[in-house]
């Protein structure tokens, strides 16, 4: 654990904000419509592409996850389903797993991950 950086830390938080709108509908009800299963197809790709980035970093990762969150956080605008507490968990959500690709993002591009092992 000694190999921990900022960007892992980007990663595990990336983790727990899609297991969060993976297990939101449940947690708080949500009709079982569009919002519900925006919420576990969205929570299940950033859990799957945050776990693929803690195991093997790729910049391709993180991009993909700063558009899953532009689309989660546009979703409720798009699928109709705004103005309800599924809309607030889904905006929160969204810009919190955009901003940290973002700042995932910036920070391979200021201090880019080496491609040899140190022996």
């Amino acid at each position: 654990m000694e190999n921990w950086t900022n960007a892992k830390l980007c990663d595990v938080a990336n983790l727990i904000l899609g297991a969060f709108l993976l297990f939101s509908p449940l947690a708080f009800g949500f009709d079982a419509g569009m919002a519900s299963q925006n919420a576990y197809i969205s929570g299940i790709v950033i859990a799957v592409l945050a776990i693929a980035a803690l195991a093997a970093f790729a910049v391709w990762e993180e991009w993909l996850n700063l558009v899953v969150g532009l689309w989660v956080l546009v979703s409720p605008w798009v699928l109709g389903f705004q103005g309800t507490t599924a809309m607030t968990i889904h905006a929160i959500v969204g810009a919190a797993v955009a901003i940290l690709a973002a700042i995932e993002l910036w920070m391979t591009s200021q201090h880019p991950p080496r491609l040899t092992t140190n022996r």
